[in-house]
């Protein structure tokens, strides 16, 4: 499921792992199973292990250290827009989509 950082459960995460969001402008995976924050490239390589074949490959890269990792994240997300381009308006999630948010979502 998912959950805006602004949203009252996202708050609860930042406030528990105090997460300086000022710094972080990423990806954030919390697991409550076992209270556990990963974010940047682990969040990614983490929910792309649950993708299904052929994404679920990706998390391989877990094996390599987390700076580097990050800065080709780093590098990926500072570039995304000029190599996919930019939509001139939000999207509004189906139904279905709505269902896995955690909390309300404004459209």
């Amino acid at each position: 499921m998912f959950a805006a950082l602004q949203s009252d459960i996202g708050e609860q995460v930042i406030n528990h792992f105090k997460v300086d969001v000022s710094k972080t402008d990423s990806i954030l995976l919390y697991s409550p199973e076992n209270d556990s924050l990963k974010i940047k490239s682990s969040a990614a390589l983490h929910v792309a292990k649950d993708l299904g074949f052929p994404r679920s490959l990706l998390s391989v890269f877990l094996i390599v250290p987390a700076f580097i990792r990050n800065l080709v994240y780093d590098f990926i997300a500072k570039n995304r827009y000029k190599w996919y381009g930019k939509k001139e308006s939000c999207w509004i999630p189906t139904p279905e989509l709505k269902a896995k948010f955690i909390g309300e979502i404004n459209t």
